[in-house]
């Protein structure tokens, strides 16, 4: 199989299965009792959330430990605005953010919540100055997603920071698709909090991670034995944990090569693929990560390009992996003026560390032979 669906999941690395496999068998204990076996655990908890910190440049008690990116975003969003909902109830978000943190500003309106969404056009990026003139005096949060995992846009998170940080207003940015994949530093972000995710950076999936800002106060999450600050209660997933560090320890050594070895194999496949009819990027290629490209194939639909890849052993995507299964158009390629018929007809190709020049020459032709052969099909293409 040649995989490129990095954005969807990443396979878990056999560094990280062999730094969690003790975690399972000889240190079982619960992490919250006193004796040894449960030392050794929260021993091994406590390593991985420094690794973690190391990654993002954060310090070693502003990380909290949840079940995924999801739980962060959530966290993150409900913690800030229930602690806050008396000082105000205004929060704001863009059209591209993924549904951990969509559905929850959607929830949060049902409760009296008002949310701004902020349009990206046809770039897919966040105008700063869009952001400065939806700010009220009842603004308490802005929730700006890193980078995008449809089409790979990289937001301007360290400016919309300064303007939070001058405002006195809570910054939370959905990190899952950066982390790992470029360089993030939370105080070069300037934001407050940051969610990210073990499976899209090599580790195993169910567990995440939340960095929280050192005296920035959130309502519990989870009630319970108090655990994690008393924000995310329950006994901790610790074999879980110790893959995540790992996973962050494995990243941050092998950064700059990825980076480097992504950037020319995407360049190889982007080249290749608009040399193709009627193929175009969507986004701004000069702000993006360096493993995502997401293109429309004028006439044809992306599910049946991706059964066809399939097919021949290739492993793509039409849009983000937590909506591929539903038939309506993405928001977020709608979000960059695309109608329905262009944001059907969608392929995303994520790349990995794993991925070789030769297997995306075999992707191009593939995709090459399958395009035609579906346009031969296509009644769009036809009766153009």
């Amino acid at each position: 199989m040649i995989y490129m669906d990095h954005a969807a999941t990443t396979p878990v690395k056999e560094e990280v299965v062999e730094a969690m496999e003790p975690y399972f068998t000889k240190y079982f204990g619960n992490p919250s009792t006193i004796y040894k076996v449960g030392r050794e655990a929260k021993k091994g908890m406590e390593e991985a959330r420094e690794k973690v910190a190391d990654l993002i440049g954060a310090k070693v008690d502003e990380i909290i430990f949840t079940n995924g990116g999801t739980e962060s975003d959530n966290m993150a969003i409900k913690g800030v605005t229930l602690r806050n909902k008396d000082k105000g109830n205004h929060i704001i978000t863009s059209q591209i953010e993924h549904p951990a943190v969509a559905e929850t500003c959607a929830f949060l309106e049902k409760f009296g919540f008002e949310i701004t969404y902020l349009p990206v056009y046809s770039e897919g990026i966040v105008k700063v100055e869009d952001l400065k003139e939806a700010i009220t005096d009842k603004t308490i949060l802005i929730t700006i997603m890193h980078v995008n995992s449809e089409i790979g846009t990289i937001q301007p998170i360290s400016e919309i920071g300064k303007i939070a940080k001058k405002k006195g207003i809570a910054f939370h940015t959905d990190a899952v698709q950066s982390v790992g994949k470029i360089p993030v530093n939370v105080n070069d972000l300037n934001v407050d909090l940051l969610s990210m995710s073990s499976h899209k950076l090599y580790g195993p999936k169910g567990v995440g991670a939340l960095y929280v800002r050192e005296g920035l106060r959130l309502e519990p999450f989870i009630h319970g034995g108090g655990q994690e600050k008393n924000l995310n209660s329950g006994t901790e997933n610790v074999a879980g944990m110790v893959g995540l560090g790992k996973a962050a320890e494995l990243a941050k050594r092998e950064l700059d090569n990825n980076m480097k070895h992504l950037s020319n194999l995407k360049e190889k496949l982007v080249k290749g693929i608009l040399a193709i009819e009627e193929v175009y990027l969507n986004g701004y290629i000069e702000k993006m990560v360096p493993g995502t490209a997401n293109f429309r194939f004028i006439g044809i639909e992306g599910e049946s390009l991706v059964l066809l890849l399939d097919g021949n052993g290739i492993a793509a995507a039409t849009g983000s992996a937590c909506s591929s299964k539903k038939l309506k158009a993405s928001p977020v390629l709608k979000a960059i003026g695309l109608d329905v018929v262009d944001s059907h007809g969608s392929l995303r190709l994520t790349l990995g560390p794993e991925n070789t020049e030769k297997e995306v020459e075999k992707v191009i032709e593939v995709i090459k032979t399958s395009v035609e052969k579906l346009r031969l099909m296509s009644p769009i293409w036809n009766s153009r």
